[in-house]
């Protein structure tokens, strides 16, 4: 961790190792999963310090936005019946390993003809907090090539399968102020055909636009404003079938939901790709790089402005970007 205040990094947890971990909405607190346990962070003179356990067997999860709750997931099982359901429960962060403190949220049928995951995860809610979007991962080579995009309410009471997509976080996002979920859509591991920017609004009956026209495909996404979304855009290369897998040139496009106009907004030269864009308030960043296997600069650029800047030198990967920050 890296202490913004003293200036320093810190090892809170010299023995623990985990890759899924996530901060309170609302306080300096973290919630981390060691193994199948949850546990949530202590507090020591303003840092975090010690821990709590909160549950066992969890594979997945993500806080409420009131702060005070957590939604879990528990994996699916094979059995002889065949495949276990995937259980979402809804659980208090001071739960204490106590069972009787888990709500049982929504019970999600496995049928490999239909939904096939064996874990959900990737939690993320709506701007309204009435929503909670996720993805599914199937068995490791299927979950190469499709997984499946989901939505439940936040009482549990609506579920809807949403579609297909490869298992990348960045590629679904919620409007910033309505229940809106942009994302990516296509099965097949490989970026050179069939991944399609899809809009659906998420009611009782889910309606779905696509936006990707025929020959392009889009590879990452990010809303620019309440109608506008930006996309990493290339042509297809349905002419490759084997070899080393081509790159695939992007450029930024920006989708107009109101109009339906679609304009390119960034103009990489030959060899060079924009990719990862992000937006923070009324600035958008990306990355450009030549090929994948070159380091890249970051440039950003306001929506006042037309001609951008490169803002960080030689990153390997797109910056984790503070929200809120004004310093740019």
């Amino acid at each position: 961790m890296y202490d913004t205040k003293k200036k320093e990094n810190f090892e809170p947890y010299q023995s623990i190792e985990t890759s899924s971990f996530t901060w309170s909405p609302v306080s300096n607190e973290l919630a981390y999963l060691s193994g199948w346990v949850l546990n949530v962070t202590k507090m020591k003179d303003g840092r975090p310090s010690g821990f709590q356990n909160v549950s066992l067997g969890v594979s997945g999860f993500e806080w409420y936005p009131n702060g005070k709750e957590l939604i879990v997931s528990a994996g699916s099982n094979r059995l002889p019946t065949g495949w276990e359901p995937i259980k979402l429960y809804r659980i208090p962060k001071d739960m204490n390993l106590d069972e009787k403190k888990a709500k049982l949220l929504y019970s999600i049928p496995i049928d490999e003809n239909n939904i096939f995951a064996v874990t959900v995860g990737d939690f993320k809610w709506s701007h309204d907090g009435k929503w909670v979007s996720f993805l599914g991962t199937p068995t490791p080579s299927w979950a190469m090539d499709s997984n499946p995009l989901c939505v439940l309410s936040s009482d549990g009471k609506v579920f809807q399968d949403i579609g297909r997509m490869l298992g990348f976080s960045d590629w679904f996002k919620w409007a910033p102020h309505a229940n809106q979920l942009a994302y990516i859509s296509g099965e097949g591991r490989f970026f050179v055909e069939n991944k399609i920017t899809k809009i659906a609004e998420i009611k009782a009956s889910t309606k779905q636009v696509e936006y990707t026209p025929k020959g392009y495909v889009d590879l990452d996404l990010a809303w620019l404003s309440p109608s506008k979304v930006i996309v990493a855009r290339s042509h297809e290369n349905k002419s490759w079938k084997e070899g080393p897998v081509p790159t695939m040139f992007t450029s930024l496009f920006e989708i107009d939901l109101d109009s339906g106009t679609q304009n390119q907004i960034t103009f990489p030269k030959e060899n060079e790709l924009d990719e990862d864009p992000q937006v923070v308030e009324s600035y958008l960043t990306w990355v450009r790089r030549q090929d994948k296997t070159h380091k890249g600069n970051v440039l950003i650029r306001h929506e006042e402005q037309k001609e951008a800047r490169i803002w960080i030198e030689d990153v390997d990967f797109s910056p984790a970007i503070f929200r809120g920050q004004k310093n740019f």
